[in-house]
């Protein structure tokens, strides 16, 4: 826990808490690769969760394990890390973070994680139109281009007007959207810490589904203990590890390796839940990828002045 404590206080000191000049970038992307695995592991343990129980319920139990492991490493530091001169922003971009976790996870009880993987992955591209229409971030053509095509592949997957379309499927999309204006705030808020803006997300959603929860509230199994647990550690760990990664590595260097997450939705789909992605869900996935990855690859030709 100490180990925890420390690592957050570091990437405190760094202004934008996020970057390192001459960052070993082979050990930003293993530490990047396993967050991201932790992560889909955590969605894997919230769609078996929300089979039996309410998706509130399953959203309060990740934020207040979170809250409580966050508790256990910063002890007596926590009230003086909440400090912030811009309450408002981080109280907006935590409930950000809260819808985009509300939204994914209650996706999940009706479609696959493949598929609500896929469709959250937009994220990236939103955050760079994002970026130009709010933070008035220069974005050209041809990344535009990029951006349209990668709704062109969510609406593979989604396909409305179609017999197979579900509803559901439009949850994650505006998951992606909420996860999207929750990193642009993030960018408005980066002269706090990287710990303060955790913790914020953590005390902010808990209270959020606390009120909430007990209006969807069964008894938890004990057999269920370990998977609410669970739910808990990975998104902690993982917080951590993506934390230590970009501290690592430049963003540019790890931005590409986020879309293993699809790799791995897809695997624990078929081994947990009996669930293969279809073609459409596949084509679609890999449209938002190649434009997502093109739209990164324009950003990293700007950033060089290019």
């Amino acid at each position: 826990m100490r180990v925890l404590a420390r690592a957050f206080a570091l990437m405190g000191r760094e202004r934008d808490g996020l970057r390192r000049p001459g960052s070993d970038q082979a050990r930003g992307i293993a530490l990047l690769l396993a967050a991201i695995l932790g992560f889909t592991l955590m969605d894997a343990t919230a769609k078996h969760l929300t089979q039996t129980y309410h998706p509130a319920q399953v959203i309060w139990a990740r934020f207040i394990g979170n809250l409580l492991i966050f508790a256990l490493i910063f002890r007596g530091a926590m009230l003086p890390l909440l400090r912030t001169r811009q309450p408002g922003m981080q109280f907006a971009r935590a409930m950000m973070q809260l819808g985009s976790v509300g939204l994914f996870f209650t996706s999940l009880q009706y479609i696959g994680l493949a598929e609500a993987t896929a469709i959250m992955d937009l994220n990236p591209v939103l955050i760079t139109l994002g970026g130009a229409l709010f933070l008035g971030e220069k974005v050209g053509p041809r990344r535009l281009a990029g951006i349209a095509v990668a709704l062109v592949g969510a609406l593979l997957i989604i396909r409305p007007g179609l017999g197979v379309f579900q509803p559901a499927a439009l949850l994650p999309l505006a998951g992606a959207f909420t996860y999207a204006a929750g990193a642009l705030l993030t960018r408005i808020v980066r002269t706090d810490s990287v710990a303060t803006s955790v913790l914020w997300s953590a005390v902010v959603g808990t209270i959020a589904s606390s009120i909430v929860v007990p209006m969807f509230w069964q008894p938890i199994a004990a057999g269920d203990l370990w998977a609410f647990a669970a739910l808990a550690v990975f998104g902690t760990v993982s917080q951590y590890l993506l934390v230590k990664a970009f501290s690592a590595a430049e963003a540019g260097t790890l931005a590409p390796f986020g879309y293993t997450g699809l790799i791995w939705a897809g695997l624990w789909g078929f081994v947990f839940f009996g669930q293969l992605p279809d073609v459409w869900t596949v084509t679609g996935a890999v449209i938002i990828v190649a434009a997502g990855l093109y739209v990164w690859s324009r950003e990293a030709r700007a950033a060089k002045g290019a």
